[in-house]
């Protein structure tokens, strides 16, 4: 079982501080959550585990309101990288 990173200062996980942004924005639609998500998860560097780095902004993040759409896109991209898909193979290719 491989190692478990060390916690990551709000900092590290957003430079670019596009989250906390995002909680700060009065009335924020979930398609305005979602385009700042992406780029915050765009940003993230190449060796970074996505996966955790989600849980640890969701934990920086926890005392926010339940129903904030930050929080739920949040959710969802946990949700969604716990869904292994295929890539390619031979299922893939275009069949005669």
């Amino acid at each position: 079982m491989p190692e478990p990173m060390p916690m990551q200062t709000l900092n590290e996980l957003d430079h670019k501080n596009l989250i906390r942004e995002a909680y700060r924005i009065e009335g924020i639609t979930d398609s305005q959550c979602r385009s700042i998500f992406l780029d915050w998860a765009l940003s993230l560097p190449v060796d970074q585990d996505n996966r955790q780095a989600i849980e640890q902004i969701m934990l920086h993040y926890g005392g926010e309101p339940e129903g904030h759409p930050m929080t739920e896109v949040l959710r969802q991209g946990l949700a969604e990288m716990a869904k292994p898909r295929r890539r390619g193979g031979w299922r893939s290719r275009p069949r005669d």
